[in-house]
């Protein structure tokens, strides 16, 4: 058994398409193909259902795909392990982080990269849920998401910041004036929310039914820049994460006024898959972690903006 013959499964897994797994893995088709026939040989099982094209994986190849990307993942994170002990941290870090924590990703990667120069990141926006599955096929390295939030399955957490919620509404708004707000007072203003596929507004909707209230926003949508666009229009008000201020801020003509603290709040943090010893780069991040008190930085921003009230 090769270890090329294992990326072309893996890649063929990912594509789900001949031609472009193997454009992926710069051969010809014949030899990919020829490659995965060579394995089916040797491991006696019929790996990929095939006609006029791709129609998917047998129940062993299933198998057979799962352990291919074990097998990889621990050639990747040994060749880590040797790059390090040869002289720093190289190769690619790919990072899944809910989009609600993308904002504030960099609080923790800047310090990461003065550390470690040589190291590229792949960060890329995906679901608590998509996260999670993508870990256990080491389809990535590590994820930031809420991690005392919904159920998460076999993973190490560490976790980052607590996560604050603010009423951003108009200057002209009935509650623009107050010093804070409650959870059934907000439920009143027209809003825009981002949409209940994303854990955040699930977050807020357990909070606003903690208050005996549920909401129904004119507007919703499933990312953030989104959301503040709508809001710029100053039309609606919105429950934002103190964590978008450092990038989004107070647009004009908007005010933030904080609301009472619920009854659970929970933490972003950094998503694990359970095994060991795990990649050098992600135990790199980790450390980082363990130095960096995002929490106090996005504290910082927040005091900021309130000061200027």
């Amino acid at each position: 058994m090769l270890l090329r013959q294992l990326e072309y499964l893996t890649a063929l897994a990912r594509e789900r398409h001949f031609a472009r797994a193997a454009e992926a893995c710069y051969v010809s088709q014949p030899s990919l193909s020829a490659g995965i026939r060579t394995l089916e040989r040797e491991l006696k099982v019929m790996i990929v259902r095939r006609g006029r094209r791709f129609e998917g994986f047998t129940p062993e190849g299933e198998r057979v795909v799962m352990w291919a990307r074990r097998i990889l993942a621990e050639r990747d994170a040994l060749c880590d392990d040797l790059a390090a002990m040869d002289g720093g941290l190289t190769g690619v870090l790919r990072v899944g982080a809910i989009p609600t924590a993308l904002t504030a990703a960099q609080l923790l990667t800047t310090p990461f990269f003065d550390q470690h120069r040589q190291v590229r990141l792949s960060l890329e926006s995906v679901s608590s849920r998509e996260m999670v599955h993508r870990l256990a096929e080491f389809d990535l390295d590590v994820g930031m998401s809420y991690v005392d939030g919904e159920p998460l399955g076999n993973v190490r957490t560490v976790p980052l910041y607590r996560e604050r919620y603010l009423l951003l509404t108009p200057q002209d708004g009935e509650l623009a004036d107050r010093d804070r707000v409650g959870w059934a007072e907000v439920a009143g203003v027209p809003l825009c929310l981002l949409s209940p596929v994303m854990q955040n507004r699930r977050i807020l909707d357990r909070n606003f039914a903690d208050a005996g209230v549920s909401v129904s926003p004119y507007v919703e949508t499933d990312t953030v820049s989104a959301l503040y666009s709508h809001l710029g229009t100053q039309r609606w008000s919105s429950v934002i994460a103190h964590a978008w201020l450092g990038l989004f801020g107070v647009p004009e003509g908007m005010r933030l006024v904080p609301i009472e603290r619920p009854a659970r709040n929970h933490h972003v943090g950094l998503v694990l898959a359970d095994r060991d010893p795990g990649l050098s780069l992600v135990r790199a991040l980790v450390d980082v972690a363990h130095r960096v008190d995002m929490g106090a930085a996005l504290d910082d921003i927040l005091r900021k903006y309130l000061h200027r009230l």
